[in-house]
């Protein structure tokens, strides 16, 4: 289970731009995770709400945004979804000649904080 490294990880970034904002607490954290990141979702929040514990972001609110599995396809020139990232052919040309533009990362875009 990466996702528990994965939270550890955040929450040190976290942690920073609190304490750089002079912040009492954090009270939302929005992160966009990759279509590509192999990370469970309910596994991520669990984890999430168990490394935040006794610390400035303890019961903030998690919000998900889950990023599509978008691929660029140059031989059919469209944007197209790939179903799984096991699979890497054009679902509607079924050509291999593809960019992937979905990430496989863990991006913190937002924080909400209540300051001192």
């Amino acid at each position: 289970m990466h996702e528990i490294t994965l939270c550890q990880q955040a929450l040190e970034l976290i942690e920073k731009q609190a304490h750089q904002h002079q912040a009492k607490r954090v009270t939302g954290v929005w992160l966009r995770v990759g279509a590509f990141s192999c990370v469970e979702s309910s596994a991520l929040q669990f984890c999430f709400e168990l490394v935040c514990r006794e610390t400035v972001a303890e019961g903030c609110a998690l919000h998900l945004d889950e990023q599509q599995a978008e691929c660029w396809c140059q031989d059919c020139k469209a944007y197209v979804e790939l179903v799984t990232h096991r699979v890497r052919r054009c679902p509607q040309c079924g050509g291999a000649n593809l960019n992937i533009v979905a990430d496989d990362g863990l991006h913190i875009t937002r924080l909400e904080i209540e300051q001192e």
